[in-house]
């Protein structure tokens, strides 16, 4: 069992016993997803592949936060906000800009990127190891403006 799934199982029995229940309730909802993912798939997830549902987790919740604000829901936005927050806590420490600038210029050289036509090579090498750690979407605008 990987450790991630060990340390929400632990959570899931803490929040329990301290009667946090909306906190349980996203706890269990996140168990679900991996659960489902396993059974749809036949295999038991590692901490990269139970990492990658946390990040769409909370790439969901962020993005239903975002609408329900522009619909006027700041009730609904909020809630979307607390899940958000709590499955955040699961992520790895984001990388600081500085940290993220070495990794953009280490990807580059290793790839012998030159331009925009390279930029599916820098970012190929850049996705293992970023994984959790910086929004993919923020990171492909670094990359690019880098390469033009």
């Amino acid at each position: 069992m990987s450790t991630l799934k060990e340390r929400l199982s632990a959570d899931m029995k803490t929040a329990m016993r301290a009667g946090e229940k909306p906190r349980l309730a996203v706890i269990r909802m996140l168990q679900a997803a991996i659960k489902q993912r396993e059974i749809d798939e036949r295999v038991e997830l590692d901490d990269a592949a139970c990492l990658s549902i946390v990040e769409k987790q909370v790439k969901q919740r962020r993005d239903a936060a975002a609408q329900y604000r522009e619909g006027g829901r700041v009730e609904l936005a909020e809630q979307e906000d607390f899940e958000a927050g709590v499955l955040a806590e699961y992520l790895p420490q984001p990388l600081s800009d500085d940290e993220l600038t070495a990794l953009i210029d280490e990807g580059i050289a290793e790839t012998g990127a030159a331009g925009m036509p390279d930029m599916g090579k820098v970012m190929s090498w850049l996705k293992p190891r970023v994984a959790g750690r910086a929004d993919m979407g923020a990171l492909s605008g670094r990359v690019r403006s880098r390469l033009n």
